[in-house]
This record gives structure tokens, sequence and C-alpha cells, in this order.
């Protein structure tokens, strides 16, 4: 299945249906009058956030969406049906924006999540709705009111509790396909990975989403290489997980061209919680690790995790690192419950304050 994280889609609310000029003309009716009935109201348009997607790819195949049209009324007081509606399923995490592509309609970040994008235009009233005491034969109805359409454009930021991050060939794919059962691409050449992938990590019997994307390279945010766009399936993330190759010439260097490029890109990546880790470190002889291992610190501030995905040295220990701070940031976010009130924590009327 491809990738496809960006869609333009075409949508149409349906039309309501007419209203009726209907007149009873039974035999042996003594009365009879008016009795044209209402229009059916037209059908929504509505987006929903589904579980097992990944992809927008549905999209490419299938532009145009258009709910049905309500029915017209009909005489003997019968109402036209309702259109039915249409329901575009999409991704967990896909924004929905205006044509503009800047004003957002909607976020759906949890599974179920439903909007209406487009509702469908109301039936017209039939010439039963007009009938009153001065005007006892009213000829004629009011029409359906017509639905909405627009252009949208969907974007997906994929879900995930951390995401992957480095130069291309930092080893982050075969991070990925060694802590998780995703398969992606590995070769020994740059810009492997094309699109992001998603695995399930499992330490200690906790388990998080790992997102791993493209390689950056210096001058992402202006295009160069595959550039940056892929850099939004991150922003959702707790942590980053920065992987620098040991087999850099200079660590210090590749760290810092990574750190320009996520704050080249803003929507506050620098400002995420970091973990740093020095990766392929079974290629290096002790001497030569010790140095490099020096010189990262120094670059990113801190005590680099030194990591091999091929021996698994150290990769123990870089995911409850992970697991820690996803914890801990799932942990503030969750609201705190309001204190049930107990018999004594009672607010005392003005008699009982007299009575002490």
């Amino acid at each position: 299945m491809k990738f496809l994280d960006e869609a333009k889609v075409y949508i149409r609310s349906g039309d309501g249906g007419a209203g009726s000029v209907s007149f009873r003309r039974e035999k042996f009716i003594e009365f009879g009058g008016p009795d044209g009935g209402d229009g059916g109201r037209g059908g929504d348009v509505w987006v929903e956030a589904v579980n097992g997607l990944n992809t927008l790819i549905d999209f490419r195949y299938q532009q145009h969406f258009k709910a049905k049209v309500g029915m017209h009324g009909m005489g003997k007081n019968r109402t036209g049906a309702n259109g039915d509606d249409v329901t575009l399923k999409v991704p967990v995490g896909t924004q929905i924006f205006e044509e503009d592509q800047e004003t957002l309609i909607c976020d759906l970040t949890e599974e179920g999540q439903r909007f209406c994008l487009a509702k469908g235009g109301n039936g017209g009233f039939g010439n039963a709705h007009f009938k009153s005491s001065v005007n006892q034969a009213p000829d004629w109805a009011n029409p359906g009111l017509e639905g909405e359409e627009k252009t949208i454009w969907l974007h997906l930021k994929l879900i995930a509790d951390a995401g992957l991050v480095g130069l291309p060939n930092a080893g982050k794919s075969t991070f990925l396909a060694s802590v998780t059962r995703a398969r992606p691409k590995i070769a020994n050449y740059p810009f492997t990975t094309l699109h992001p992938n998603l695995g399930v990590a499992t330490i200690d019997s906790q388990e998080f989403i790992l997102a791993d994307i493209p390689g950056l390279i210096e001058g992402a945010h202006e295009g160069v290489g595959i550039g940056d766009r892929f850099l939004g399936h991150v922003e959702r993330t707790r942590v980053l997980l920065h992987l620098v190759s040991a087999q850099e010439e200079k660590v210090g260097k590749a760290y810092k061209t990574v750190k320009h490029e996520l704050e080249a890109y803003g929507n506050d990546l620098v400002d995420k919680p970091e973990i740093v880790a020095l990766s392929q470190i079974d290629v290096l002889d002790d001497a030569t690790l010790k140095k490099k291992a020096k010189e990262l610190a120094k670059a990113c501030g801190k005590t680099p995790f030194l990591i091999s995905a091929v021996t698994g040295k150290g990769m123990t220990e870089v995911l409850r690192a992970l697991r820690d701070i996803i914890v801990e940031a799932n942990t503030e976010e969750k609201p705190a419950k309001t204190p049930k009130l107990r018999h004594r924590d009672m607010i005392l009327t003005d008699e009982d304050e007299s009575d002490e």
C-alpha cells in the first residue's frame, strides 16, 4: 500500500426536496383542501477518523463526494425521504483545511471522532403548511434549499508517541525494525526511507508507537533532498529520539545540522523533549567510540546513549528512557478529578453559623 499524506477533495451536500402543491379531490369527502407534503432534507457530508488506516491513498482514486438529494413532497401530506449522508473515512490524525490550505476546519485526533463538513439543504414546505383561516387554498410551495459545496484539503499527521530524527543512514530504520515488527526498507545508501513508517515498541510490558521519517540534510527546510515535508508526522509526538551515526566523521556537526533544520521548520519541534543516541557503535573501536561520544556530548549538552541495533547494546536503556518521558507526558495531560463533596466539607448556612 502506497503512503499518501495529502489529498485534495471536492464535496457537496444534497439539495433539499421541493414541497408539493396538492389538493384533496376524493368523491364524497365534504371538505377538501391542500394536502401537499414537505420535501425531504438533503444528505450531509461527514468526515470520521477510523482505526486501521495510516494513509490517504484512497482519496487518490476518488476525489468527489456527493450526498444524496432529498425527495420531493407528495400529495396526501406525504413528506419526501431525506437524502443519504456520505462519510469520508480518514486515518486518526487527519487535519481538514479549506481550499487555501491555511484555514483549519477540524483536527481528528481520536478514533471515532466525527465532523460535519457540509450540511444538506432543508426541504421546502408543501402547500398544506401555508393553510390558514384567511387562506384556505394556498397554491404555492417552497423549493428545497441548495446544499453546500466546497473543495477541501486533507493533511495527515501520524499519531505516534516518539519520533526518530537524524541524517540519512543514521540507523533510524534499523532501530525501528529491531524494536518493533515494522519492516521498513533498509539499505546502505541515503534516503532509503521515502515515507514515514510506524511501529509499536514494547518495553517492560508497556507499549508505545514509534514513527520513523526520512532523513534530513542541510537545507531541508528549503527543499534540499526530500525536504522537511514529513516533519509534520513527528509534531504530535511526546519525545524525539535523535540518532547520530558513529560512522559520521564529525558527529557534533551532524547533530547540529539536524537541530538547525528542526529550528527552521518551527512548530515547537525544537522544544520537544529530546533523547540523543550515538548509533552503529559496533563499527568503532573503544578509543574512537570514546572520542566521538565526548564530541557529541559537547554538541548536544548531555550524555548521549551509546547503542547498536545490530548487537542490541544500549537498546533497552534508550527504550526505557523514551517510555519514561511518554508516561510522564501522558500523566500530566490527564485532567485532575473533581473531589467529591464530603459531609464535613458542606458549606454552613447562616443558621449553622449562628448556632456556633
